[in-house]
């Protein structure tokens, strides 16, 4: 852990991205204070276990939530607050940061449990976008949220997604998937996919060492420099591999304070209620176990045979061959593209402006990043 740390802390400079995790590994080891230290008033939790079914890696591959001994729609049953006084979220982690599965909750399943992404029925992953590896983030999902198809957002000027309202967790600490974290949100930008509003609130870990740091945007550059760039050229950049465009954001990019996220947030709410109290949600799933007198409520018994009718837990079914434990995956022709240059990476815009003269340079120094900051 020390040698860790300090391996990181000399590349601040170099790569803004880990400096955070450089500086939370140093200050946490070296100065004999565990990384988990909470500054700060811990908010009351709520016990929340995951079930896993089905083998990873495949098509059958589900976690369930369960709560006091019962099953319970990540989707509907967990609070969409912590602690409404301090304004204080639950998060629900689908993707731990630095992996590469595309996992999410199944929105149009019974008891929405995550489950892999897929497309022509073949399992999603995130490529490794250079310099990138995976996910940037914990990433997941506030409950009791939906951002309405049939609504048009006065910002944006599109409708909404379908999905519970995403968020980036930017702390220190892999999350496990399936975990409920208790959050701060700090922000908000708006991506604008292929016509939807795909809103990404930024948030840290109550528990997070900068926890009491970091209280709107603003904050995030300064004790994290480079992280918002890294955010939006991650967004902009991560279906390229797959052969589409470059997604587009709206306010020119910017990210938008606390109280405009908190706002989106307390909207896409009452969204989530009004769609609660529709006769017919289809193909959306609304079954809730914990919602007394909703027309969607189902018994304990039902949401135990729902889990059962899915095969056991079993071995990971083995990654698909895309190369996941490798941190450069561009071609030559994707690495020229990204990189808006003809011959070399000479003008590569990296985190924080990290610009190298050579594809081999940034090969050899990202793969020695990888090598010592980055989990297989």
């Amino acid at each position: 852990g020390i040698l860790l740390g300090s391996q990181l802390a000399t590349l601040w400079d170099s790569a803004p991205m880990l400096s955070h995790v450089g500086k939370i590994f140093t200050t946490s080891f070296l100065r004999g204070t565990p990384a988990t230290t909470v500054l700060g008033p811990v908010c009351r939790t709520m016990a929340f276990s995951t079930v896993e079914r089905g083998s990873p890696n495949s098509l059958d591959y589900r976690v369930y939530f369960r709560q006091g001994g019962k099953y319970i729609s990540p989707f509907h049953d967990i609070p969409m607050f912590a602690d409404p006084a301090k304004r204080v979220y639950n998060m629900v982690v689908e993707v731990p940061r630095w992996t590469n599965a595309k996992m999410e909750i199944a929105t149009k399943e019974p008891l929405n449990p995550i489950k892999q992404d897929t497309k022509k029925n073949k399992l999603r992953y995130v490529s490794n976008c250079f310099p990138h590896h995976g996910y940037i983030w914990n990433y997941g999902a506030i409950p009791q949220t939906w951002e309405d198809p049939g609504h048009i957002d006065n910002n944006t000027n599109c409708k909404g997604d379908n999905d519970p309202i995403d968020i980036c967790e930017i702390g220190f600490r892999v999350a496990k998937r399936g975990e409920v974290l208790q959050v701060k949100v700090l922000g908000v930008m708006a991506l604008v996919d292929e016509g939807e509003t795909d809103w990404k609130l930024l948030a840290i870990d109550i528990r997070d060492p900068l926890a009491n740091e970091l209280n709107d945007v603003g904050d995030i550059e300064k004790h994290m420099p480079g992280l918002l760039k890294a955010t939006t050229e991650w967004f902009r950049i991560y279906k390229i591999p797959d052969g589409k465009p470059e997604n587009q954001f709206a306010f020119n990019c910017e990210a938008k304070n606390r109280e405009f996220a908190e706002n989106i947030i307390a909207e896409t709410h009452t969204y989530w209620e009004a769609l609660m109290q529709r006769a017919d949600t289809s193909p959306l799933n609304c079954s809730t176990v914990t919602l007394e007198g909703n027309a969607h409520q189902i018994s304990d018994d039902e949401a135990n045979s729902i889990v059962a009718s899915t095969p056991e837990f079993g071995p990971d079914a083995g990654r698909e061959a895309i190369g996941m434990s490798r941190f450069f995956l561009w071609s030559e022709l994707s690495l020229r593209q990204w990189c808006k240059c003809e011959t070399n990476c000479r003008n590569a815009r990296f985190h924080g402006g990290v610009q190298c003269c050579t594809t081999a340079l940034c090969v050899v120094f990202f793969a020695f990043v990888s090598r010592i900051a980055l989990p297989k």
